[in-house]
């Protein structure tokens, strides 16, 4: 299935107090690899941004002046998820502002109607139950350097994610288990990314000389076991 890996940046904590959506940021994944497709929109709020909020992802009001507002992107960004599986971080938040914005805007549809969500929060506090589980704690965990991470951001976090959600899920992982240094929570994992150019992989058939020793091989093993070897009959009956 087509994965899309999504976070949001708001004015605010509450939608229900009238915060805005004012940076969506999203990745593709499919066959558990990143295809290098992407959506990011920063986006004009119809209100100040609280100065709590700004303080974590840096975006000011003044920026976002020339953006267009949410009414804008929704048809483009409906497209680009439609269809696919949403992995978000406490996607009750994220899902809660998108619908939020939806209905203001006119919008009938509703996240859950065109897309399945997975809560990866959920999964992490599954997985380490009564431990931290925001992404830097993660990260941490997972051994995933985001060092470049000194403010959130939609787009770099929803990268950031994609290596945190193969992590949990058992994904491209190689677990580093003397040799490395542990966190007080576990053994590190390294993630290791596999990018799309590799999808294709060579096929090499073995040439008449090899496949002559093959059966050389085969005829000493029939003779070592009095009988036909476990091989080659397997290959028969199949």
């Amino acid at each position: 299935m087509r994965q899309i890996i999504l976070d949001t940046e708001t004015t605010g904590l509450e939608w229900s107090e009238g915060h805005n959506i004012i940076e969506i940021g999203c990745v593709e994944m499919q066959r558990r690899r990143l295809t290098g497709n992407h959506y990011h929109q920063y986006i004009k709020p119809d209100r100040e941004i609280d100065q709590e909020a700004m303080a974590v992802h840096g975006i000011t009001h003044e920026f976002l002046e020339d953006k267009p507002r949410f009414k804008g992107i929704a048809d483009e960004f409906l497209e680009f998820i439609r269809g696919a599986e949403l992995i978000i971080h406490n996607a009750t938040f994220d899902i809660g502002f998108i619908d939020a914005e939806l209905e203001r805007n006119g919008y009938a549809v509703r996240i859950a109607d065109i897309c399945t969500i997975t809560d990866s929060l959920r999964l992490a506090r599954s997985k380490h139950p009564g431990q931290k589980n925001n992404l830097n704690a993660l990260c941490k965990r997972y051994g995933i350097d985001n060092s470049h991470r000194e403010l959130h951001g939609a787009l770099l976090d929803s990268e950031i994610l994609a290596d945190v959600y193969l992590a949990l899920t058992g994904g491209q992982t190689s677990l580093l288990l003397s040799d490395h240094a542990e966190t007080q929570e576990g053994d590190v994992a390294i993630v290791k990314r596999v990018g799309a150019e590799s999808l294709g992989l060579p096929v090499v058939l073995a040439t008449d000389a090899e496949i002559e020793a093959h059966e050389l091989f085969l005829d000493r093993l029939d003779k070592s076991a009095g009988g036909e070897c476990l091989w080659r009959k397997a290959v028969s009956d199949g």
